[in-house]
C-alpha cells in the first residue's frame, strides 16, 4: 500500500518504470478495491452500535440481532463484517485466533499499579467509525491519569503505520509516557509498534484475552463519542469526520469528568505535566 502512493503519473519516469523500480505489480497499482454495498454498510453500522451494548456479543449473536432487523446474513458474512468493522466480541475462547504475533505480545502492567500522575500510562486503541457512505478508522490516545485525549488520527486502513504516527506525533507533542497500554490487535502486535516503544523505552503492557476491563478507558472514550457525536452526526466524507471529531475532542477535553471528580482533563492533565 505505501509503495503505490509513491507512484506519482505527473513524474519524469513513466508508470511502468516507477513500478519496476519499486517492484510493484502494475495490476496492483490500477486496482481500485471494490467498495462495500450500502446493506453491508448499514450492518456494520449496526453491529458497531450493538457491541458497545453487549461487548460478548459474538457472530452468532450478531447474526441474531441483525435478523431482529430485517437482515438475513450468513454467518460467514458477518464475521467478514465484523473483522471489517475491527469488532471483536469480549469473553473467553478456546482455539482462539491468534490476533497479532505470539512473539509481539507482552504481558498486561497496570494490574494492581496506582496511576497518580500524567504521562505514567497512555492507552491507545483503534475502532471503526461510520460515514454516510462508508467508514473509516479512528485512532486515540488517552492520558489514564487526566482521561485527556494526547493523540488521535483517522485512516481508511487498518494498517499499523496508522495507528503508529497517532503514537508518534503524541509523544513529540507531549512527551513519553511511562507505559502505553493496548489490546492485542494486530497493529500493535507487530515489530514496527514494538520496536519504536522499546526504541523509545517505553514499557509495553497489552489486554489479556477476554478481559473487558484492561482497557476500559479507551473503551468509556469510544462508547462516549460514539453516543454523543459520531452516531448523532453522521458525516458524508472524511473532511467532515474529521472536523466534527476535532471540535468534539476539544470540546471533551474541557469539560468537566465524573471519573476524575468533575476536573477537566486539560486542567488536570496541564496542572501536573
Amino acid at each position: 500500500m505505501e509503495r503505490k502512493l509513491l507512484v506519482s503519473p505527473k513524474d519524469t519516469l513513466s508508470i511502468r518504470q516507477q513500478c519496476n523500480l519499486l517492484c510493484l505489480c502494475r495490476a496492483s497499482f490500477y486496482y481500485v478495491p471494490k467498495q462495500e454495498n450500502a446493506t453491508n454498510l448499514k450492518m456494520m453500522q449496526l453491529l458497531d452500535a450493538h457491541i458497545l451494548q453487549e461487548p460478548t456479543a459474538g457472530v452468532l449473536t450478531m447474526q441474531s440481532m441483525l435478523a431482529e432487523r430485517g437482515y438475513k446474513a450468513g454467518y460467514e458474512r458477518v464475521r467478514r463484517l465484523m473483522r471489517l468493522a475491527n469488532i471483536r466480541p469480549i469473553y473467553p475462547r478456546k482455539h482462539l485466533t491468534q490476533l497479532g504475533d505470539k512473539k509481539y505480545i507482552y504481558p498486561y502492567l497496570l494490574r494492581n499499579l496506582t496511576v497518580e500522575r500524567v504521562n505514567q500510562v497512555w492507552a491507545i486503541d483503534i475502532t471503526y467509525v461510520p460515514l454516510a457512505k462508508g467508514f473509516m478508522y479512528l485512532t486515540a490516545v488517552i492520558d489514564v491519569y487526566s482521561r485527556y485525549l494526547v493523540g488521535w488520527g483517522l485512516s481508511n486502513t487498518l494498517d499499523a503505520e496508522a495507528s503508529l504516527q497517532v503514537l508518534k506525533t503524541a509523544v513529540v507533542e507531549h512527551g513519553k509516557p511511562a507505559i502505553v497500554n493496548s489490546d492485542q490487535g494486530s497493529q500493535f502486535t507487530c515489530q514496527q509498534y514494538v520496536d519504536y516503544l522499546k526504541d523509545e523505552q517505553i514499557s509495553i503492557s497489552m489486554d489479556g484475552k477476554g478481559r473487558a476491563l484492561d482497557n476500559i478507558y479507551i473503551e468509556r472514550f469510544w462508547r462516549t463519542i460514539k453516543y454523543q457525536h459520531i452516531y448523532l452526526n453522521p458525516a458524508d466524507d472524511g473532511i467532515t469526520l474529521y472536523q466534527g471529531i476535532s471540535r468534539w475532542i476539544e470540546k471533551y477535553n474541557q469539560k468537566p469528568h465524573q471519573g476524575i471528580n468533575r476536573n477537566k482533563p486539560v486542567n488536570l492533565y496541564q496542572m501536573a505535566a
